[in-house]
């Protein structure tokens, strides 16, 4: 799922299971109660996106938090 465009739809419940998401898009998406948890290389803006009860892997949840600008230390 490289690059693709998800602005505005409706993916409420979706799973997105083994999928690579580099440069795919998320802008005003639906994305409540989706599930993240095997996915990999996703950028989501939570302050542009429906996200309430999604489900997200630990190791993958700094694709939340790029547009903050803050740096995470996976080896702390």
């Amino acid at each position: 799922m490289i690059e693709v465009d998800f602005s505005d739809a409706d993916l409420s419940l979706a799973i997105f299971n083994n999928c690579d998401l580099s440069g795919a898009v998320f802008d005003n998406t639906n994305l409540e109660k989706a599930d993240f948890r095997t996915s990999v290389n996703y950028s989501i803006d939570p302050s542009q996106n429906k996200l309430k009860k999604a489900r997200f892997s630990l190791s993958q949840v700094h694709g939340l938090l790029l547009q903050f600008n803050i740096e995470i230390d996976k080896n702390a």
